[in-house]
């Protein structure tokens, strides 16, 4: 099994607080759309004083699987019209577990 693990930083915009519930809401749809997503967890991060805005974690079986996961289209629509237009910056950790 892997554990794919990103941080999100996103711009401070108005409507940043509604943008990553709505983009947490969608993220956890995904496991019941791509069959090789195991689990997904995505958290708001509520101290302030920290950098990252957003963490998802997911759980896969193998690396194939998370390439399915990540080039799947609906997690790529999320990634596109979502993340994308407000992200600042992004990092990612995957390992076996």
């Amino acid at each position: 099994m892997i554990k794919h693990i990103v941080f999100f930083k996103f711009k401070s915009l108005p409507e940043k607080e509604g943008n990553m519930y709505k983009i947490k809401v969608e993220l956890e749809k995904l496991s019941t759309i791509i069959t090789e997503l195991k689990e997904i967890h995505v958290g708001i991060n509520i101290n302030s004083t920290e950098y990252w805005d957003l963490c998802l974690e997911a759980i896969v079986e193998d690396m194939a699987a998370l390439n399915a996961y990540a080039t799947h289209p609906a997690h790529q629509t999320i990634v596109k019209k979502m993340i994308a237009p407000i992200k600042e910056d992004r990092a990612c950790i995957d390992y076996i577990l």
